[in-house]
Formats: structure tokens, sequence, C-alpha cells
């Protein structure tokens, strides 16, 4: 069986280099996408040492808000068939008060960084999916299943909508599209160095097993959504959240 491609975005920290590693290790040849060159850089060298596949990664440094940008990726990808399609990317903006203007830029912000990053990816790598077998993931947050956290919580529960329409347009074609709800995951960026210890009490004590969740977690779930065992699982989100919000 030939080697399959991976194409990950928010690749450089996180859960994106989480799930970029765990593909590799599952014999994946992967491309790991941001906007920090060195970040992408060391990330990739640190997924080579571990898995001893030193050839099976490759990062490339990419502004998926600009369309003209996204271009690097279809060069990166070549003439290959893309198997596997993570749209990890995405960022928490504070809001901003005062002014409509601020407002706005604030929204605009969020929904590029969270939203719009997936759209330009997915669209262009539409014509490149595996056909058939392609994998569609998108990675939301448990916020857009309750609330909270205003322009995020809206842009994140966006993509459940879109990964709707997505899975009924390319199922046909025996692609799936599916969405990975993280609940709290401690070890991101959007919260180390950030979460006080009454936060991160709060937050584990919400969950029905009583900690924080990990990147390795949610790799894990997206594992299998990546697999040719998921063929039959399209169109759903997955919560990936400790019991903090039920399934529904």
């Amino acid at each position: 069986m030939a080697e399959r491609l991976a194409v990950v975005s928010g690749g450089g920290t996180g859960i994106g280099a989480a799930v970029a590693r765990t593909l590799v290790a599952d014999g994946c040849s992967v491309l790991v996408l941001g906007r920090r060159a060195e970040v992408l850089a060391a990330t990739a060298d640190r997924i080579r040492a571990e898995t001893g596949r030193p050839e099976a990664v490759r990062p490339v440094p990419v502004d998926l808000t600009d369309p003209e940008q996204v271009g690097r990726v279809l060069e990166a990808v070549g003439d290959r068939p893309v198997d596997v399609l993570v749209n990890n990317a995405g960022a928490f903006h504070s809001p901003q008060q005062g002014s409509l203007t601020g407002i706005a830029d604030y929204w605009r912000a969020t929904l590029d960084t969270n939203v719009l990053t997936a759209v330009l990816l997915t669209e262009a790598l539409r014509p490149r999916l595996r056909r058939p077998g392609g994998r569609v993931i998108l990675i939301s947050s448990i916020a857009a299943q309750r609330g909270g956290d205003e322009a995020y919580a809206a842009a994140k529960a966006a993509l459940h909508g879109w990964a709707y329409s997505l899975a009924a347009q390319l199922g046909p074609e025996q692609i799936t599209v599916n969405v990975v709800s993280p609940g709290y995951v401690a070890e991101t960026e959007l919260f180390v160095g950030r979460m006080t210890p009454e936060g991160h009490a709060k937050r584990v004590a919400a969950t029905l097993v009583g900690r924080a969740g990990t990147p390795d977690d949610i790799a894990e779930s997206i594992r299998y959504l990546a697999s040719p065992a998921a063929g039959y699982v399209t169109g759903q989100i997955l919560g990936v959240n400790g019991g903090s919000v039920l399934g529904r």
C-alpha cells in the first residue's frame, strides 16, 4: 500500500503537533502548516527524532488567512493525492470594547483565524483529496456546544454547520468529513501561561474523569477518524472533553 499523505494545519504546537506525530508514527507522510517557520522546523525535527522517520514530515510556513499564500500548500503537495486533511489552525482573540470598529475587528479576526483558514485550505485541496477514501477532519471546541467566549464559540460552531454541508457534498465520492470538539486541553497555547490554578481546578472539576485533556487524547481520536476503519463515519461531531459536556 502506498504511503498516505496527511496535511495538518496549526501543526507547530499543542494538538496539531501531537496529531502530526501520531500520523507519522502510523506511516503517513505529513505536511505541518503554520505561520511561524522556526516553531514548525523545531516540531518537525522533534517528530523525526521521535519516530525515526526523517523524510516523513515537512514544515510549510504559511498564513492560511491569505488566499495567495495557500498556494504554497499546493506546491508542497505536488501531484500526490491527499489522504487526510486536519484543519486544526485557530486562535482565541481577546474581545475589544468601546467602539463598533473594535468589535468588528475582533469578530473578523476570530472568524478569519478559526473559520476562513479551514475553508480556504479545504477548498484549495478539495480537488486533490483521495477518491475514494479521503478524510477531512475539523477541530472545533467545546465552546461551540456550550457557548461562552463570544466570537470564538460562534466561529467554532460555524465549523459544525459547514462540516455537515461538506459531508453531504463529498460523501458520494467516499470522502468523509467529521469534527473533533475538544474540551479543556491544558497543554496548548490557548492555556499555557494564561491559566490560573483556580481556573484549572474549575475546569478539571467540570469533567467526569477528574483530569484535564492532553494533546495526545485529541490525536488518538483523530487517528481513528483518519484511518480506513472510519469509512462509515461522516458528518459527526466527536466530543473529546472528559464528560464536561455530554453527547448531543
